[in-house]
């Protein structure tokens, strides 16, 4: 790369709400926030907002409906059991109430419904209904990218906040294919980025490590900037593994639940309530049986109707292809043979389980208007896509009336200026040839993976870990984070790959920090310490965390319970 590419330029921008990650929860709250005033608003999205986030390839069906007879707190319910306990009830009802009026906004955006011949909705099992919903990311995106007042920054990266004396005032982003330094000031942020995948060893490794549940892009830098910019952080050790059809990964809620096939083991025999229905014992039962010989494990699809197998196909086409060209290949669909499955590597995801920010009933954080939405914040799992939709919404009211009140504080354009500068030297110096790493990014990333993998509970441990474990896990992320100091990048691409790696390193030390911090067992699998593997109800309580002077000091709180709860930011 030429001398003059190597140097960046800043491109500063003002606006009155900057939205970070353009998926589910920020798309609908761009949405909001317009429907309700003329703020400007900016979305800076690290891929294209038209295929972006955990909807990208679509879904199949909306998982989080409050179907007939059922109401807001039967959610809660199902909710805080599959959770066992470990949930914000408040944060919980406040998103259920929402469920049924944006899954009707998104129909009225364009979005297929399945109905009956009366009209009603077409129900999967008690919370869900089908949908036609390849293009569902499309909608949205198309839906904000005609409002005005929106700016939408695709391929650009954010990767810090700007906060003094606990107030954010914006943030800073890379461009990732052009040399450019965004400074993006804001007099409100919503943070809706994704969870983090990519911490541990994917049960597909090498050529083939894309082939994962979540999002391979989603690295945690929500969660790492708000670690960093000192946010108060929740429940990071209840990680989520999924219980997926092997090798392609797809999900298997849609066989279970759409033709009511069993869990079997090799053998045949049924071993699903043996260990429990919780989506955690899902997972745990399949590890036992194959451990104890009866594996591999597999959903029963054997003897299916030919109209059952074919709806299957088609369901799979519109979220994950790779299953139904799977069967084609193979010339045996899932009525000729049953449906091998295995759980995947862990995740940090609070769409699914309760990991993220520590937010109150408005959905705002421990730091000064900054709000977190969708996967990004804590305490409330089974969100899923209208879950996501509902926090967004929840959060951009919530800004709307802050931004109300006067401004009681101030980022100085003499501080901005100095800012400026700062952020200018570090890119520069990241895309200079000083560097004397051994290493390459790629390199380190595979290593932090296996250290987790080893050390703190991933595959290859069978989920499992205890605290001498953990302690070689904290020493040797450690000395990777050293490692990577020394990384320079050729191109703005490779300094997205950089950040990426530097993103989940700090997620690695607070999954760390929190699995050690909770002295039992709660959720098999999910988090299975060897050290403590009974359940112990002492611990209905909150693991939170927060980064003060160089550590993570952890903090521990009651379990809310009722309606609403409003933190103070301190």
């Amino acid at each position: 790369m030429a001398a003059l590419e190597r140097t960046v330029s800043i491109k500063e921008l003002s606006t009155d709400v900057l939205i970070i990650g353009g998926g589910t929860a920020g798309c609908y709250a761009a949405l909001t926030l317009r429907e309700h005033s003329d703020v400007s608003v900016v979305i800076a999205e690290k891929a294209n907002i038209k295929r972006s986030g955990c909807l990208a390839a679509g879904v199949n069906a909306i998982n989080a409906y409050i179907t007939k007879g059922k109401k807001p707190e039967d959610y809660v319910e199902y909710a805080r059991n599959d959770a066992a306990g470990i949930v914000r009830e408040d944060l919980l009802l406040t998103m259920a109430r929402r469920l049924n009026a944006v899954t009707k906004r998104l129909e009225e955006l364009g979005l297929v419904i399945l109905k009956d011949e009366d009209g009603n909705y077409v129900a999967r099992g008690d919370r869900n209904i089908k949908i036609n919903g390849e293009n569902i990311k499309p909608i949205l995106a198309d839906a904000v990218k005609s409002l005005p007042g929106v700016t939408v920054l695709n391929h650009v990266n954010i990767t810090e906040y700007i906060v003094k004396d606990n107030r954010i005032y914006g943030a800073v982003g890379i461009g990732e294919e052009d040399p450019v330094l965004y400074l993006i000031y804001a007099r409100a942020v919503l943070c809706a980025a994704g969870g983090a995948a990519g911490l541990y060893r994917p049960n597909n490794p090498g050529f083939s490590r894309h082939k994962m549940w979540y999002p391979p892009f989603n690295t945690g830098a929500g969660y790492a900037m708000g670690i960093r910019a000192g946010a108060e952080m929740t429940t990071f050790e209840m990680r989520f593994i999924a219980l997926r059809c092997k090798d392609t990964i797809a999900p298997t809620g849609t066989i279970a639940q759409g033709v009511g096939a069993k869990q079997v083991n090799a053998i045949g025999e049924v071993y699903e309530e043996k260990y429990g229905l919780t989506t955690s014992e899902r997972v745990y039962g399949t590890v036992r049986e194959t451990l104890e010989g009866r594996g591999p494990c597999y959903l029963r699809t054997k003897g299916i109707l030919k109209e059952q197998e074919e709806s299957l196909e088609k369901a799979y086409l519109n979220m994950a292809p790779g299953q139904t060209l799977k069967w084609l290949e193979q010339g045996k669909g899932p009525s000729e043979q049953n449906v091998e499955i295995e759980g995947t590597e862990p995740y940090i995801v609070g769409g699914h389980t309760a990991s993220g920010y520590w937010v109150d009933t408005k959905r705002k954080t421990t730091i000064e208007r900054l709000y977190a939405a969708g996967d990004a914040a804590g305490g409330c799992p089974q969100k899923y896509v209208t879950g996501a939709l509902a926090e967004g919404e929840i959060a951009a009211l919530a800004i709307l009336e802050e931004l109300k009140e006067p401004e009681k504080f101030f980022f100085s354009g003499r501080e901005k200026k100095t800012f400026a500068e700062k952020k200018k030297r570090e890119m520069d110096f990241l895309l200079s040839d000083d560097g004397n790493s051994l290493f390459t990014t790629e390199q380190l990333e595979e290593a932090m993976q296996k250290v987790m993998d080893i050390y703190a509970g991933g595959i290859g441990a069978h989920y499992q870990y205890n605290k001498k474990q953990l302690a070689l896990a904290e020493e040797k992320i450690g000395q990777i984070e050293t490692l990577a100091d020394n990384l320079r990048a050729e191109d703005m691409h490779e300094l997205m790959y950089i950040f990426e790696l530097k993103e989940r390193l700090t997620i690695c030390r607070s999954v760390i920090a929190h699995l050690r911090a909770r002295e039992e067992t709660r959720w098999h699998c999910f988090a299975e310490n060897l050290d403590f593997p009974e359940k112990d109800d002492s611990w209905l309580q909150y693991v939170n965390s927060k980064y003060r002077d160089g550590k993570l000091t952890m903090i521990f709180r009651p379990l809310v319970k009722g309606e609403c709860y409003e933190h103070c930011n301190q």
